[in-house]
């Protein structure tokens, strides 16, 4: 693209995040002159790396799954590997309870939809009733028979695909939570769908789960840092930019210290900030009225570590009837004996100080393995604003990456990328906004 880097134009990129990144490394792939300026000591956003004792660790646990191509591309356009940073598993869903018998629901390694039926036929805990209903319920999915003509809540929408309160409590409850962020019963169901339209498609590989093999804070964001500077690109970690203004065909960038002209900006920040840089023009006012309803959910991420020879049988397991929704085993990614307990969305726990939860969470996996010796260390991460609420007609108040002035672009995971708030919705909210100046710039 030398004659996209022979005009010169440049960009600037505020936010580095994995929907600032995602749109500065694919700028800087084509040639464009892109500074990325984030506000924080390091790059990665709300995917960063945090101490814990004399290890790092993820400031929430995440899971990938087969079907995140932008985010896959992402890892070849920066010469990563993936099988270096991830281990691929077959779909497998394994649930646990103090208080009685679990539920399993594991694919098997087979061609679609062979994998997804091996999985249904095998399926412990659900009646047989339950599991016609379930496959009947995938196939119409993988199929694309299924059209809402309006949104309505996704507990609503199994309803009407005759998913039982039984199932729905345990299984898609579970699975809109962690997907979503959001209890099955205020949930968009345009967007529950859309996940099980990416997961369950006509490609086996697309459910397949991908746990990190190292932590995320610096598997990417790293690379990324060396890849945009090697190409020209610019990277100002520490500079929290305080407004943006906007001239004639020219953006001027500021922050305390200094501040930067540019001919196009990406602002890949959060929902919040993105509001406060944009409200003081108003031609935004649409912009920053619908970003004030969008709500915010948290995620709860309790670290406990335990003597190295303790482990699960698999390297994830849902929790059931309790405080903790899922455990991850970090042996994976080379810390044996440590577990990352994730508690998604609003609830009563919230009310506990970190002491209070953390022992709530150690004595319910005590229950589950009342052979395992009292944790050696705990950490509880809280990120009171993780994602946006994901509820019905969530869509409407999500921005397009274009905004109301010419030049000026949104990125992040809580814009019109039509996904739920996953590192994926990010990477692809970066990409179509690098993808747009782009054309841009060719025209």
């Amino acid at each position: 693209m030398n004659g996209v880097a022979g005009k010169r134009c440049s960009v600037s990129v505020i936010g580095g995040g994995w929907a600032g990144l995602s749109a500065a490394v694919y700028l800087a792939r084509s040639g464009v002159p892109v500074t990325l300026i984030e506000a924080a000591r390091q790059l990665g956003g709300r995917a960063r790396c945090v101490p814990f004792g004399d290890q790092r660790v993820d400031n929430g646990q995440h899971l990938m799954i087969g079907a995140y191509h932008n985010l896959l591309d992402l890892l070849q356009v920066l010469g990563l590997r993936e099988e270096a940073l991830f281990q691929r598993h077959p779909l497998g869903l394994r649930f646990r309870s103090p208080e009685g018998p679990g539920f399993r629901l594991e694919a098997r390694d087979l061609p679609a939809p062979l994998h997804l039926l091996a999985a249904l036929f095998g399926a412990r805990g659900l009646s047989w009733l339950e599991r016609f209903r379930l496959s009947r319920f995938l196939y119409r999915v993988q199929r694309g028979h299924i059209e809402l003509d309006r949104d309505i809540s996704a507990q609503a929408f199994l309803i009407s695909e005759r998913q039982s309160p039984r199932l729905i409590r345990l299984l898609w409850d579970p699975l809109c939570l962690a997907s979503l962020n959001t209890r099955v019963k205020e949930a968009s169901a345009r967007l529950f769908h859309t996940v099980l339209d990416h997961a369950f498609t006509d490609r086996a590989e697309d459910s397949e789960l991908l746990f990190p093999r190292t932590d995320l804070g610096t598997a990417i964001p790293a690379p990324a840092f060396q890849y945009i500077e090697a190409n020209q690109g610019k990277v100002i970690l520490s500079k929290r930019v305080h407004h943006i203004d906007i001239e004639a065909n020219r953006f001027v960038v500021e922050w305390r210290e200094g501040k930067l002209a540019s001919d196009q900006v990406v602002l890949a920040t959060s929902p919040v900030m993105t509001r406060r840089l944009l409200a003081p023009h108003p031609v935004f006012a649409p912009t920053t009225q619908r970003l004030a309803r969008l709500r915010q959910s948290p995620i709860c991420t309790v670290y406990l570590q335990y003597p190295p020879e303790v482990g699960l049988e698999t390297p994830m397991l849902g929790l059931m009837d309790g405080t903790g929704q899922w455990v991850f085993d970090r042996a994976l990614c080379g810390q044996p004996g440590l577990m990352a307990v994730v508690i998604s969305g609003p609830g009563e726990h919230l009310q506990l100080d970190n002491v209070a939860l953390s022992e709530r969470i150690a004595g319910e996996l005590a229950a589950l393995y009342p052979n395992w010796p009292a944790p050696r260390a705990t950490r509880v991460i809280r990120e009171k604003r993780a994602t946006f609420h994901a509820g019905v007609e969530v869509d409407q108040l999500r921005p397009d990456q274009r905004s109301a002035v010419p030049g000026l672009w949104l990125a992040g995971d809580y814009t019109a990328t039509g996904l739920p708030a996953t590192l994926e919705g990010a990477v692809l909210s970066g990409r179509r906004c690098a993808e747009q100046i782009l054309e841009e710039f060719e025209q």
